[in-house]
């Protein structure tokens, strides 16, 4: 077995998708901590296959491999890994800033409303 302790596309078979076994295999971890840490964080967000199973891209391998980084070898824990992931720009700010109706989803529903009214406009021009 390969060494996967530094992230990185040299140590990724040349490949484009991963299926959750290839990847529990590189990363290190069992298919259910995978599954967890989909859930956990927003940076890994495998597609799922025509018969329902999950394909990782290089992206979310490489993401998760620093995953494994942060919690197994520097000992943070998740919420610390989450930190860490959105100071150095590979996790999204906050979770749920859209869908709890906060000031950003009013702000975006407002500039999308916006654009609906301009476009009425532009095709009532157009009749």
């Amino acid at each position: 077995m390969t060494e996967v302790s530094a992230p990185g596309r040299g140590s990724l078979p040349p490949k484009l998708y991963f299926r959750i076994g290839e990847v529990a295999s590189l990363v290190g971890v069992e298919p259910h901590v995978l599954r967890y840490w989909e859930r956990e964080f927003r940076t890994v967000r495998p597609t799922k296959s025509a018969k329902g199973q999950r394909v990782y891209s290089r992206r979310d391998v490489e993401n998760l491999m620093r995953v494994r980084e942060l919690l197994y070898k520097e000992g943070f824990t998740i919420a610390g890994a989450k930190k860490k992931l959105r100071a150095s720009g590979h996790e999204p700010d906050s979770a749920g800033a859209v869908e709890d109706g906060s000031i950003d989803a009013r702000r975006a529903r407002e500039q999308l409303l916006a654009v609906r009214r301009d476009i009425e406009a532009f095709l009532e021009e157009l009749s």
